[in-house]
């Protein structure tokens, strides 16, 4: 274990990783507009792209605790990196045989490989540094995932949405080669990095373990289920990624449906992330000397009602910055209800934050729905409606449902 105060280093590479998680994620709203195009596909059929990227968190998410178990922490980080470097690879032929379905199965052994990835960086977030300062430690993780995905979505957009004299399909997707190439070669220099690294410790179950005692504390309870603001919880997860993702993904497809041009829509996705990282701020600023988390997350979900209405009556661009507003009712919403929805688990604390990770299938699901009532009703516009019980559930959770001791 390094010694105190000198946390920099190794502090320094969680962020590059977490930088790293930011790039790949929030590059799919460019690749949802790209593929529409390249494969001339419908909104449902676009939306896989965040289906086979986000599924891969629920099927992983035991699996990858048990081979973070087998291969230690530091291993483990160096493992994520080569899956995500495979599925980026996977890319190239994909692109080569005209393939949808095999860009798909990348996207997949990316999801599977950021799975294990963040598994095992979040531990350290919590470790390298006085657990008192953990949740400042957090939201700066948050504004380097964040600052990464604005990066990546100018860099890819310029590269995939850029207008260009392109007229054949293969010579469109051609232009995913040489960027996903070179995330390849990052991704393996990066392994080798942490693999060589001496300045990562591995973390063990006494790093792990909370601060206060009682939060493993012994129970009568005899099944997961018997604790109702886990269940509900996990639920209000799934609601969050889901709206996190809708806004975030499918605003760039959304700005072009509007008849905006590709050009100027390809940097609509940074709005909402640029408004993700001010909530951040705020969040850093604001809790808890002035607003309690509870409080924050319940006036965030408001917000998102509130926002959504004024999107789906607004009209072009206004309407188009409203989606990118909901970015600020995202911001704090993952560190607020994991711990509400892990309160009191004792003993039961490791299964319930795995099903919490399982909550993340919400961003594979929801934008899926959102796809395919936007086709159903041929309005981009008008299928944001769904997103409005999403954030009325959030704020019942916020108010009552993480209260709940029984069923």
């Amino acid at each position: 274990m390094n010694k105190p105060n000198n946390y920099l280093g190794p502090l320094s590479i969680i962020a590059v990783l977490f930088f790293i998680l930011g790039f790949v994620t929030w590059v799919n709203g460019t690749l949802i507009t790209f593929f529409q195009k390249a494969f001339n596909l419908d909104n449902t059929s676009s939306y896989l792209v965040t289906f086979a990227f986000f599924i891969s968190y629920t099927l992983m998410a035991v699996p990858a605790s048990e081979v973070l178990k087998k291969v230690g922490f530091k291993n483990g980080m160096s493992l994520g990196l080569l899956v995500m470097a495979v599925g980026t690879v996977a890319f190239v032929p994909a692109a080569k045989m005209g393939s949808y379905t095999f860009f798909l199965v990348g996207l997949f052994a990316i999801g599977i490989g950021l799975t294990i990835l963040q598994t095992a960086i979040n531990p350290y977030v919590t470790i390298l540094g006085p657990r008192e300062s953990a949740a400042q430690r957090i939201s700066f993780m948050g504004l380097a995932n964040k600052g990464a995905g604005i990066i990546s979505q100018v860099v890819f957009g310029g590269l995939l949405l850029s207008g260009s004299t392109v007229t054949t399909q293969a010579e469109e997707l051609d232009k995913v080669v040489g960027p996903y190439l070179t995330l390849t070669a990052v991704l393996v220099g990066l392994a080798l990095l942490i693999r060589l690294s001496k300045g990562l410790p591995e973390v063990n179950e006494e790093d792990d373990a909370p601060v206060n005692p009682s939060a493993v504390a012994p129970t009568k309870k005899t099944s997961i289920f018997q604790f109702p603001n886990l269940i509900l919880g996990v639920v209000a997860l799934f609601c969050y990624v889901g709206v996190e993702v809708i806004a975030g993904d499918t605003i760039i497809s959304y700005g072009v449906s509007l008849g905006i041009p590709e050009e100027e829509a390809r940097l609509f996705g940074t709005y909402t992330l640029g408004a993700m990282m001010f909530g951040y701020v705020l969040g850093i600023v604001l809790i808890p000397k002035f607003v309690t988390q509870q409080l924050w997350l319940r006036v965030s979900a408001i917000l998102g009602v509130v926002v959504t209405i004024l999107a789906v009556y607004t009209t072009g661009f206004t309407s188009v910055v409203c989606i990118a507003i909901l970015g600020l009712a995202h911001a704090i919403m993952w560190g607020a209800v994991w711990p509400l929805a892990i309160n009191g688990l004792g003993s039961f604390i490791k299964t319930g934050a795995a099903l919490l990770i399982m909550g993340i299938s919400g961003g594979a699901i929801l934008p899926l729905v959102y796809g395919a009532i936007a086709d159903a009703i041929g309005s981009t516009q008008q299928a944001y409606w769904m997103l409005v019980p999403l954030y009325l559930y959030i704020l019942y959770y916020a108010m009552a449902g993480h209260k709940k001791t029984s069923w």
